[in-house]
């Protein structure tokens, strides 16, 4: 039940994390297909009556005894004080919750795996020899860190789709990017240790804007920090994104801030002289194919060769390779007649400024100002300083804000969440009264999500990991496995009063015999976990280490706060009769 809502979550995130909840819903099925037919079957076949002492071998004797002697004074204890115990357990999980801005919040952790990129941006529209040159430098750079295994780079665009969240740049000779693979043995801490020392040393670079970065998991993002600004008129915009690109660059924990708007790029613009171009019988159209012929290139027509090879014919003006404003000179056009007019009689040059691009928001014109976020600070801290800033920032009528990156990230992740929960706890309840039939029962069970969150929180602190999407969809599982485990306790509590004991007693008894078989239940469960815990895959470990937080406090709290719990809203059980034997 706990699994089940995952499957229908929305958007990026419910693709990103649907095979998880699917995994463990067919395996739970499977396991109780098992349950229910091969182990009664087998358990006929191979086990064979108990000989010894009725109360198991020496180990179970000595577990038994230790539990009588200490859990049963301690559950005695908070039987006389139930108010007291119910009050201090809601104090413990009240201040666990205090912890929550402790840990931080960040939505998906950075990739494990030993790679990393490297953007370098020379200046606006250089040429792509220049980047290329700045590209080679970097390489051999790279080259002389020990732990490199190779690199590859693309000159005037960004690599291929290597990574499932990265998407690949357009084409610009000022741009290139660099695949770095450092060799297989190289820890997670080692790489992060390179990428600080990378960041260091290169910002800033001389003649480029050199960028190291981490691959990080989740659904694509520009940057963990972006502002999304709207308006229309782009100069405004132009010199807003200004203010917030100092906003961004003086919040502590930024680097990498990028203005798409900050550079405005330089176009060459052919100003025809349209009433002189009439007189002479110049149309326009042959002044633009002059024009195009001299810095692209005209394409006439193709030629195949013996071999069946094809091969465009073009026309152009001899030049280098990249043309320059010598390619203009000594232009000619021809009129209706066939005369030759230079190009300068009816055409001036002059240079114009333009924004790279102009982008649009659902139909609203937008420029987005980014940041990535540095080593040793949480993304959401960051964003919360960014967005307080922000909000003291006064725009001028008719242009507005809004915060992208990780921020809508995390509206898109957790958007269906609010919907999971209310499904889950109804499914929740809904099951618990078919089971009981009775509310308080109900409560009873569902009482001990709170004593797992105690662990979950716990658990994140001591590990040094933050509150994450995948932490959060452990601690929905971790509700489902706690419950189960309550299940058996209350049930057995009103099994014993329906035999005609008395409430204390019963109570008392269900604590003692059901204490060990639901701490070796959850000891399964965390050794199951542990693995997971353990690994060095950085998205799914929060995810184990939650649960087995939440496991370890739930089974521990919950062995004295349920039965208290149980005591102060008793179900009403009606003993059922005794049954006559006598002939």
């Amino acid at each position: 039940i706990a699994f089940m809502p995952l499957v229908f979550l929305p958007e990026a995130s419910g693709d990103f994390i649907r095979s998880l909840p699917m995994a463990v819903i067919t395996s739970i099925l499977a396991s109780m297909l098992v349950s229910l037919t091969i182990v009664p079957f087998l358990s006929s076949r191979l086990l064979k009556e108990h000989v010894g002492h009725p109360d198991g071998n020496i180990f179970l004797r000595a577990l038994k005894k230790l539990i009588s002697g200490s859990y049963s004074r301690l559950l005695d204890k908070a039987l006389e004080k139930p108010i007291l115990t119910v009050v201090v357990a809601g104090v413990i999980f009240i201040g666990s919750l205090q912890l929550f801005p402790v840990i931080g919040f960040s939505l998906f952790p950075a990739s494990e795996k030993p790679q990393f990129i490297v953007n370098v941006k020379a200046p606006l529209q250089a040429n792509i020899n220049y980047t290329d040159s700045i590209t080679r430098n970097i390489e051999a750079a790279l080259r002389q860190i020990p732990e490199v295994q190779y690199t590859a780079a693309n000159v005037g665009k960004g690599n291929p789709r290597i990574y499932y969240n990265v998407i690949q740049e357009n084409e610009k000779t000022d741009y290139a990017q660099l695949f770095v693979q450092l060799k297989p043995d190289t820890k997670p801490t080692r790489k992060l240790e390179i990428i600080e020392q990378l960041r260091q040393r290169w910002t800033p670079y001389p003649g480029a804007k050199v960028e190291v970065k981490n691959f990080e998991q989740g659904p694509p993002v520009v940057a963990p920090v972006e502002v999304r600004l709207f308006g229309e008129n782009l100069d405004t915009l132009r010199s807003i994104a200004s203010k917030v690109e100092g906003l961004l660059e003086q919040t502590p924990g930024t680097i990498y801030t990028n203005n798409p708007v900050k550079n405005l790029k330089s176009d060459i613009k052919v100003d025809i002289n349209k009433e002189k171009a009439s007189m002479l019988g110049i149309p326009t159209v042959a002044i633009d194919r002059t024009v195009r012929m001299a810095v692209a290139g005209l394409e006439l027509g193709s030629f195949t060769d013996k071999e069946g090879e094809e091969y465009v014919i073009q026309i152009t003006k001899p030049r280098p390779m990249y043309p320059n404003l010598k390619v203009f000179d000594n232009l000619y056009v021809d009129n209706v007649a066939g005369q030759a007019i230079p190009l300068a009689q009816v055409a001036t040059l002059r240079f114009q400024t333009s924004p790279l691009s102009i982008n649009h928001l659902n139909k609203n014109r937008t420029v987005s100002i980014s940041a990535s976020v540095q080593k040793g600070f949480l993304n959401n801290d960051v964003i919360k300083a960014v967005e307080s800033k922000m909000a003291a920032l006064h725009l001028p009528q008719g242009y507005s804000y809004e915060m992208g990156g990780e921020v809508e990230s995390r509206k898109e992740s957790f958007g269906g969440f609010g919907t999971i929960i209310i499904v889950t706890v109804f499914f929740f309840i809904a099951v618990l009264v078919l089971e009981f039939k009775t509310f308080k029962s109900t409560l009873i069970v569902l009482s001990v999500i709170p004593l797992g969150i105690v662990g979950a929180v716990l658990a994140l602190l001591l590990t040094g990991n933050s509150l994450s999407f995948v932490a959060t969809i452990g601690m929905i599982a971790l509700a489902g496995i706690e419950v189960k485990n309550t299940i058996l306790l209350v049930d057995f509590t009103n099994q014993l009063r329906e035999e005609g004991m008395s409430l204390n007693d019963a109570i008392r008894e269900a604590g003692e015999v059901r204490f060990l078989p639901i701490i070796l239940t959850s000891l399964t469960a965390i050794g199951g976990l542990l693995p997971i815990a353990i690994s060095t895959n950085p998205l799914i470990s929060p995810l184990a280490i939650v649960m087995i937080g939440g496991l370890i406090s739930s089974t521990l709290l919950s062995r004295i706060v349920t039965p208290v719990v149980y005591k102060l809203i008793p179900p009403k059980i009606e003993p059922k009769p005794k049954e006559n034997n006598e002939a």
